[in-house]
């Protein structure tokens, strides 16, 4: 996995903030093939509950995390129990690490 333990935390710590304590983010995508270069970071964020202002929450968290990372390209999914999930759902959450 290409980050490092601060990144880790820094992710973890705004997701908490944007959508509670219960939503769990995992990695996916190239970030977790530590032999590759660049890329984006692909998260996948899940929670328990129905999410109000979904979109909202994905850019707030996806500005969040610029301002605290730096100017890097993020992509962020976020599943909830009315998400009816697509291809790429389903293989972020099969791939996908938990931070």
């Amino acid at each position: 996995m290409r980050l490092s333990d601060t990144q880790v935390e820094t992710i973890k710590s705004a997701v908490a903030e944007i959508f509670g304590t219960q939503a769990r983010v995992r990695l996916f995508g190239s970030r977790l093939d530590d032999q590759a270069r660049g890329g984006d970071i692909d998260l996948i964020v899940t929670l328990p509950h129905p999410c109000t202002q979904r979109v909202e929450k994905e850019l707030r968290l996806a500005a969040r995390l610029q301002l605290r990372l730096g100017d890097q390209p993020f992509d962020i999914l976020v599943v909830d129990p009315d998400v009816v999930l697509n291809p790429v759902h389903d293989h972020a959450l099969a791939t996908g690490r938990p931070l």
